[in-house]
């Protein structure tokens, strides 16, 4: 059955959360009363030039700069699990050559197939619409990958969701017979940008998940970049305008790596939204996303619900978020956490930011530190970092 996690907002548990922001709170950030004294991220050595070359009118132009998403000076070791998969021999190439024949069509039967997917649509940069959502079937793969080479756009058009992958869905066959920990499928994305999906109204298993939706086996983002993208405006623990995740293998974390979300607008979580899910964020930039819901979890008297963690939303009982080398800066939340909302129900998770930078995050009604609520185990672990 699926968790549903819920944390009651009353005065009381506010003053409780607030008290625990006297405590200290790890090296690098020492949090007194609630805000944080300011630690800046050490500065980035820029090697000097030890070399000029002219180009002559008939040079040709300096290629595109590489595709590169996320902080861009996030410089944090990547681990081995977290690490852009070689698709040197793809499975499915998508397009023979031009935009036109990179197609939603051909995608959408590659991601059922299942294997490792390139693209082939020129040189330049290209997006495809989405006409259907693509499904990863739970028989097939066991590895979905889809590799964007840093010129293609996914788009939703302001319509759908564009990548759906849930194990617990029998229209997606059933595998085994603990839907909610399989090891497979292992859905990884990286190089791309997933634009204008929406997920409004999808409401299997929770809802949320504007670009990507993802219950069950394993999920990696690498390098990749989520723009623009909605689910439903009001509910209590619905969320995710980018990415909405449950139920993860034995509970790994899923890697969100060198990526960005900015204008994501959703109940909760305008990028990332999970219930019980473990996140370990990486070298990435969270910016304008927003939480419109109104009434918190649970839904006050008279409210729909939501509008809390703009930029990250997360509930559950035990689970770990880890951000390292990551910024968060203009995110607004129209009730708790303009930056992050965190509630372990049973208060054994945990929460470490180290080496980031959180800034001009807006709570509208709640928080316990600048940009953040949290409740779980003690405080969070600030390192090395700037939260105002």
């Amino acid at each position: 059955m699926l968790p549903t996690g819920r944390v009651a907002l009353t005065v009381a548990t506010l003053a409780a959360a607030v008290a625990l922001g006297g405590c200290s709170s790890g090296t690098g950030t020492r949090v007194v009363s609630g805000s944080p004294q300011v630690a800046t991220m050490p500065a980035v050595p820029t090697a000097s030039a030890t070399a000029s070359v002219t180009l002559s009118p008939s040079t040709s132009p300096k290629p595109a700069q590489p595709f590169r998403a996320g902080n861009p000076n996030g410089h944090t070791a990547i681990p081995a699990a977290a690490r852009p998969v070689d698709t040197s021999h793809p499975t499915h190439v998508i397009g023979s050559g031009t935009p036109g024949s990179c197609t939603s069509a051909a995608l959408v039967r590659a991601v059922a197939a299942g294997g490792i997917i390139t693209f082939k649509c020129g040189p330049a940069p290209v997006t495809i619409t989405m006409t259907a959502t693509a499904k990863v079937r739970n028989d097939h793969g066991p590895r979905v990958v889809i590799d964007g080479g840093g010129l293609v756009t996914l788009s939703g058009g302001g319509q759908r969701r564009i990548l759906y992958m849930d194990t617990c869905d029998k229209a997606q066959v059933w595998t085994t017979s603990h839907c909610d920990n399989q090891s497979t499928p292992q859905l990884t994305v990286q190089n791309i940008t997933f634009a204008n999906g929406n997920s409004t109204g999808q409401t299997f298993d929770g809802g949320g998940g504007g670009a990507i939706f993802d219950r069950g086996g394993r999920l990696t983002v690498v390098n990749s970049k989520f723009v623009d993208n909605r689910c439903d405006p009001t509910g209590p623990d619905l969320g995710g305008a980018a990415i909405r995740a449950l139920s993860q293998y034995n509970g790994a974390p899923i890697y969100i790596v060198n990526s960005t979300f900015t204008g994501g607008v959703c109940s909760n979580g305008g990028g990332l939204s999970s219930i019980g899910v473990s996140w370990t964020v990486l070298n990435c930039l969270f910016t304008n996303n927003r939480a419109i819901g109104n009434g918190a979890n649970p839904a006050q008297s008279g409210t729909p619900g939501g509008g809390s963690g703009a930029g990250i939303y997360n509930d559950g009982d035990t689970y770990v978020l880890t951000l390292v080398d990551t910024v968060m800066e203009n995110n607004n939340a129209n009730e708790g956490g303009g930056a992050i909302f965190y509630v372990s129900n049973d208060r054994t998770g945990t929460m470490s930011i180290m080496d980031s930078t959180l800034t001009h995050n807006r709570s509208g009604k709640f928080q316990n530190y600048p940009g953040i609520f949290f409740l779980g185990k003690g405080t969070p672990t600030f390192s090395h970092s700037t939260v105002k």
